[in-house]
């Protein structure tokens, strides 16, 4: 996690110093974010439907005390003299956290997926140890995040953020507590102040649900994830922003809403997802089907398929009955012109690969040690949502949505991988600059997770939608430029993250956020 060194101004205006920093992402900078007045508060998002929980209503939260109670006046009292003085790494922390709630634990959870992205490397018994969640960090740590599990994570976390926020919003317009410093305006703050009530704490519901969210994620990372938590409970204090009871009304909804989200977690058929059984009959039946020759990891020693059973895992945005209908079409025979075709347009490539060509397959790798393509495109999507000042209801909106859809796509994508059993380029004398996937070729992930994520994108940002289409088709081009995919894997997967997109379309659509 940077540290943000930006002069902290006390002011209810947005902040005007913007520095440039460098992101996760290596090739990219970024401006800092920070604070903002909402373009729009959302006031009615207390009705918008909920993912896991049934309404808004479904965790009750007691009515505050009154602003003229003594326990209130007292809060305010205390309020005031934690604001009043801030030591340096106090106004730093107020500035970072006050870019977002789910800005920031969007980011935090893209940086730990970037940590664990990590393959477990083999033993003197020549095997690859799988990594152990009772003990996520004995060597290979746990968990090893890569794309289908960087997915899964940011889903997850997006819906728990997203409910939470639907059931605040829902308690903060039936009680309507004004901002402290609207109540008492001799408090300082400093970040900017909107006419969204504050009881509960959206800050105190997003840290509290991103945490049991992320702590089963990465287990590994407890402390950490804690000392955040304190930090950002502790930085509402400091700016002036939430009474003590604001902050505890959050913590305890948002955990109660992780709660149910992590229900799902449990039974959504990720325990079995690395079922190694199964690559033996999947093997057999795509032979059946005429294959010729399958898919074999390039590694030595061979390096077990990742995943090959994540097709399984239960989707949200259509029933598991509606996976064979997303299924890819049969990729060409191995004796095709089709794929003699898009064969030589990969050896042509690697003998006049341009600098173009290169630099595109790199800046899309996204493989070991970053937070992978979800997180490429989560990152897009958080920063277009903070770059519209969205509320922080309609930013988890944005990303429940993208995230959601991001994680049907990998299931999408690996149904039709381990399905077809296709081979990847590598075994017809192919080298690659960017990785090594270990898993079979056919549909490309990258093209599905961008498919899916241009749609989805396109559609909430419609003056921006030409943009996500190009990103997207760059995206899924950079495969074929860095020897990693075939044109039709591609093409294929593109196709299918666009139709896995339109469902999440579907849903936002009925939502009843009028977008």
């Amino acid at each position: 996690m940077k540290t943000y060194r930006s002069r902290l101004k006390r002011a209810v205006g947005v902040f005007a110093t913007v520095a440039v920093l460098t992101s996760c992402d290596k090739t990219i900078e970024e401006p800092q974010r920070v604070g903002y007045v909402p373009a729009s508060v959302d006031e009615k998002a207390g009705a918008w439907k909920t993912y896991q929980l049934t309404s808004a209503t479904e965790i009750p939260v007691a009515a505050p005390k009154a602003v003229s109670s003594p326990e209130y006046v007292a809060e305010l009292a205390s309020l005031k003299q934690k604001s009043a003085s801030l030591t340096k790494e106090q106004q730093e922390a107020v500035v970072y956290w006050g870019a977002g709630a789910v800005y920031r634990w969007n980011e935090i959870a893209r940086e730990l997926a970037a940590r664990y992205n990590i393959p477990p490397a083999y033993n003197a018994e020549g095997k690859y140890p799988v990594p152990d969640a009772a003990n996520p960090l004995a060597d290979p740590k746990f968990p090893f995040a890569n794309p289908p599990y960087a997915s899964r994570a940011l889903a997850y976390l997006s819906v728990a953020q997203y409910d939470a926020l639907v059931a605040a919003w829902n308690y903060k317009y039936q009680f309507k507590r004004a901002a402290p410093s609207k109540t008492d305006a001799t408090i300082q703050v400093a970040l900017p102040v909107s006419s969204i009530p504050t009881y509960p704490s959206e800050d105190a519901v997003v840290a509290a649900a991103s945490v049991t969210i992320l702590k089963a994620m990465f287990p590994g990372e407890v402390p950490y994830l804690e000392a955040r938590m304190k930090e950002h409970r502790e930085s509402r204090l400091w700016a002036g922003m939430n009474v003590e009871s604001d902050l505890v009304a959050g913590v305890d909804l948002g955990n109660a809403v992780a709660a149910k989200v992590m229900g799902r977690a449990r039974t959504d058929g990720m325990a079995a997802a690395n079922n190694q059984a199964l690559t033996a009959g999947m093997i057999e039946k795509a032979k059946e089907r005429g294959l010729r020759e399958v898919w074999v990891s390039q590694e030595l020693p061979l390096r077990p398929p990742m995943l090959p059973n994540y097709g399984a895992v239960l989707p949200w945005n259509f029933a598991k009955a509606d996976l064979e209908k997303l299924r890819a079409v049969p990729p060409p025979a191995l004796d095709s012109p089709a794929f003699q075709k898009d064969l030589e347009e990969l050896q042509n490539i690697q003998k006049n690969q341009t600098r173009e060509q290169a630099r595109i397959a790199n800046y899309w790798a996204d493989g070991a040690g970053s937070y992978t393509p979800p997180g490429h495109w989560h990152r897009t999507a958080a920063n277009v949502s903070h770059e519209a000042r969205h509320s922080e209801v309609r930013m988890a909106r944005t990303l429940a949505l993208l995230g959601t859809a991001e994680m049907d796509a990998a299931i999408t994508c690996w149904d039709s991988k381990y399905y077809y059993y296709y081979p990847r380029p590598q075994q017809f004398k192919l080298k690659t600059s960017v990785g090594l996937p270990n898993f079979p070729s056919y549909t490309s992930g990258h093209s599905t997770f961008s498919g899916a994520a241009a749609t989805v994108l396109g559609y909430l940002f419609p003056d921006q939608a030409d943009t996500f289409t190009k990103q997207a088709q760059e995206a899924s081009v950079s495969r074929i430029y860095g020897l990693i995919h075939y044109r039709f894997d591609c093409d294929a997967g593109l196709k299918a993250g666009n139709e896995v997109g339109n469902y999440a379309i579907v849903r936002a659509k009925a939502d009843g956020s009028g977008l």
